[in-house]
């Protein structure tokens, strides 16, 4: 009885209560007569009456705005993708989206779409929320300045940065003379029009830059230092202009303006000598905690939004007091990670997407309709060049850098991306820049930060350098040498472990290098040497345990998979090893599912498939990450199944062709250098067959009689298997396994697999 007594119960209760609501309904429509209760009759069928109530639904705000951000976030991660895979920064990708699902495209050929989706009523909503999306991205582009570097290179920075400003500030507000009858709004005065021209053509992209300094491993160079340095004093020094000029056009004049910068002088002050001191006694008091209570976020989130409403209502710009917050934030990397990690993905991911989208709506390219706009829009082009990367080239070069340096760093500074669209939104917003001479701009920025990376590539061409990852000792050494790639510190504990008995007697002729690559969007430039510590820390001390000396390589990519390939291929490695990936879906009806969408929709599958290299790995037993690795690496390669990997005494090596005698030179190294014992077995009966297979084993029996097995067991017995560390197997053989559905599978040891 006690089984049942909860579902009696559950009936009782719910049967009971219903019957209550019936009787209760039943009753109530009693207390309708003399009401003049209007019925509503319809000709409607339930399934037109169906049809208009969904109708509604879907136009409803609400309904409308979820659609909106639904078809928002995939173009733009898709172009964001696309973008990355051919070397430019996903930013670019996500802009071209945003023009993408404008009238510059869809509003232009599927016009009954784009209002269907955008129409003008809900676009007040997308601004709006795409203001909180960049409200939260300021926040954290405060944060993720290091104020710290400015006081190592203050000097030649500030001069170098200043100048980058000053010359195309000037040079904007030149181009303003010219272009000023033509193109500026009625009613707009010159002084205006000019300094939103300046400012728009002097400002950087300080994330963006940042992100493709770490990416070309030049952070850790005195040139790195040097330029995130510029770009941090740009950055400061490019705010407060923008809050200057903001509070001039409000005013309609320097000297109205100058109440509005008084009190913006006041905010700035109370900011840094009231409320930075009381944030820092809090994160004081929280440093070393791993996570904020709700009391403590919720005070910084004040701050940060009283911040930006005192901004806005003083005349600088919500973006100004964001941004201000996220600079006096508390100096503790730890503290500045959660609060990075709470508000980025949220705000990169989900809303700022939408301010992408939002400009792309207002720029119309047809607009630039006839040879002489596009003409003046070259010319734009031309003035914000010539003023941002050779008047940063200039200074630098006389501030006593190298050309190679300086001209690398005027590149570098002639990065526009996200905040040269935050300046064009704010100059659009307050009615100076028309939609023509705003679509100009944004062309303008979209160019001038396509052209970073081939102005750099180009650099280096012309002065025979190549940004690299492997220092010269390790390409020029004639050494066995192991790379090790990892992703997580006890996958990287195997992978050493397994480098380090392959090598331990012959330290002196090879060499192991640990390399861990960061996607750059997830990394911030405030703490990458805190970053590397963390990451390598694990490692290091089990490199000291092993007595095994190591070098680190740590990088930041867009690419995972092609750079781990590249680094490998050009450093010259004697193999590579990396760590087998698993979904947490893996053996599960989902995972089956997932699996096969990805197989569907994985653009590098697709690519893949076009280039004809598909092929090669249909029903491939390897993670898509793993399964890149392999396309592109160009060395042996090593894949190990981590079973927690401890020791390698006692290992396997199944020989399934003759192609498989490559696996040799393993079983060598480990009986060599580890005393393994090595059991091999020829499952196909080659030995007898292929005289390579036959003198290869015989002579490796003879030389090492004590650490060779020669199985002739066919049948692998649970027991055998299970006293083993590692299975050394072929990749083609390993696919046969899998392909097989062998009972080796359930029972093997750690797994290292092989492609020659």
């Amino acid at each position: 009885m006690k089984r049942f007594k909860n579902s009696i119960f559950y009936i009782s209760v719910t049967g009971g209560f219903s019957v209550l609501i019936y009787w209760i309904i039943s009753r109530g429509k009693l207390l309708e007569n003399g009401r003049k209760i209007v019925s509503v009759t319809t000709q409607k069928t339930q399934w037109t009456e169906f049809l208009d109530s969904l109708l509604h639904n879907l136009q409803h705000p609400l309904a409308i705005l979820l659609a909106q951000i639904v078809t928002i976030i995939l173009v733009a991660r898709f172009f964001g993708w696309m973008f990355r895979k051919i070397g430019q920064p996903s930013v670019i990708g996500e802009i071209i989206a945003g023009i993408v699902l404008g009238p510059s495209l869809l509003g232009m050929y599927f016009p009954e779409f784009s209002l269907a989706i955008f129409p003008v009523e809900s676009l007040g909503n997308l601004q709006f929320l795409s203001q909180i999306g960049l409200i939260l991205f300021m926040f954290v582009i405060g944060m993720e300045l290091d104020l710290k570097v400015l006081k190592n290179k203050a000097n030649d920075a500030i001069v170098i940065s200043h100048a980058s400003i000053v010359i195309p500030f000037s040079l904007g507000i030149g181009l303003a003379y010219f272009i000023y009858y033509r193109f500026a709004p009625l009613g707009v005065e010159f002084l205006s029009f000019s300094l939103f021209m300046g400012i728009a053509m002097s400002i950087t992209a300080f994330p963006v830059l940042a992100r493709i300094v770490q990416e070309r491993g030049i952070h850790k160079t005195r040139l790195g230092t040097i330029v995130i340095t510029c770009a941090a004093a740009d950055d400061i020094t490019a705010w407060c202009i923008l809050a200057a000029v903001i509070a001039i056009v409000k005013a309609g004049s320097f000297v109205s303006s100058l109440y509005i910068i008084g009190l913006a002088f006041v905010y700035v002050m109370t900011m840094i000598f009231v409320v930075k001191p009381f944030l820092k006694r809090i994160g004081d008091l929280y440093k070393t905690k791993n996570k904020l209570n709700k009391p403590v976020v919720a005070i910084f989130f004040l701050t940060l939004i009283l911040s930006s409403y005192v901004t806005e209502v003083i005349g600088i710009h919500a973006l100004f007091g964001a941004f201000m917050t996220g600079v006096i934030m508390p100096d503790i990397s730890k503290f500045r990670a959660i609060f990075i990690d709470k508000v980025e993905d949220v705000s990169v991911i989900l809303l700022l997407p939408l301010f992408f989208v939002f400009t792309g709506l207002r720029t119309q390219i047809g607009l630039i309709n006839d040879p002489y706009l596009w003409k003046v829009t070259g010319f734009i082009i031309l003035v914000a060049v010539l003023g941002k990367f050779l008047g940063s080239a200039i200074a630098a070069k006389f501030v006593g850098q190298n050309w190679r340096d300086s001209l690398t760093i005027g590149a570098l500074m002639n990065t526009r991306g996200l905040m040269e669209l935050v300046v064009l939104n704010i100059g659009y917003d307050l009615g100076v820049l028309t939609s023509e001479i705003f679509t100009m701009m944004v062309i303008m920025a979209l160019v001038t930060t396509v052209m970073t990376g081939p102005a750099l590539d180009l650099i280096n061409f012309i002065f025979k350098t190549k940004d690299v990852f492997i220092t010269d000792s390790i390409r020029n050494e004639s050494k066995y040498k192991i790379l090790i790639s990892f992703g997580n510190n006890e996958k990287a504990k195997s992978l050493l472990r397994l480098a380090n008995c392959l090598v331990k007697k012959q330290k002196d002729s090879s060499s192991v290098t640990a390399m861990h690559l960061s996607m750059s969007e997830e990394m911030h430039s405030y703490d990458l040497e805190d970053q590397e510590r963390r990451r390598f820390n694990p490692i290091l001390e089990e490199s000291k345990v092993l007595k095994q000396e190591i070098t680190t390589i740590f990088k930041a990519t867009v690419d995972i998979e092609t750079d781990i390939a590249d680094i490998a291929n050009h450093g010259e490695y004697s193999i590579l090893l990396v760590g087998l990936g698993k979904s947490i879906f893996e053996g599960t009806l989902l995972g089956k599912v997932l699996g096969f969408t990805t197989r569907i929709i994985n653009p590098d599958r697709l690519i893949d498939k076009f280039t004809g290299k598909e092929g090669l790995f249909e029903n491939s037993p390897f993670d898509e990450r793993t399964r890149q690795i392999i396309s592109k690496s160009k060395i042996p390669l090593g894949i190990l199944i981590d079973k927690n990997l401890k020791d390698v005494n006692q290992v396997f090596i199944p020989i399934f062709n003759a192609e498989d005698v490559f696996l040799m030179e393993y079983a060598q190294k480990l009986i060599y250098n580890n005393n393994s014992k090595v059991f091999i077995l020829d499952v196909n009966n080659t030995y007898g067959i292929n005289f390579i297979v036959e003198s290869t084993i015989s002579s490796l029996n003879e030389k090492y009689p004590e650490n060779i097995v020669l199985m002739s067991e066919r049948t692998m017995k649970k027991e055998f298997l299970t006293k083993l560390d590692l299975m050394i197997v072929s990749l083609e053989s390993w696919k046969t396994l899998v392909d097989s559905q062998s009972t080796w599978l359930t029972n093997i040891p750690s797994v290292l697999i092989i492609k020659p």
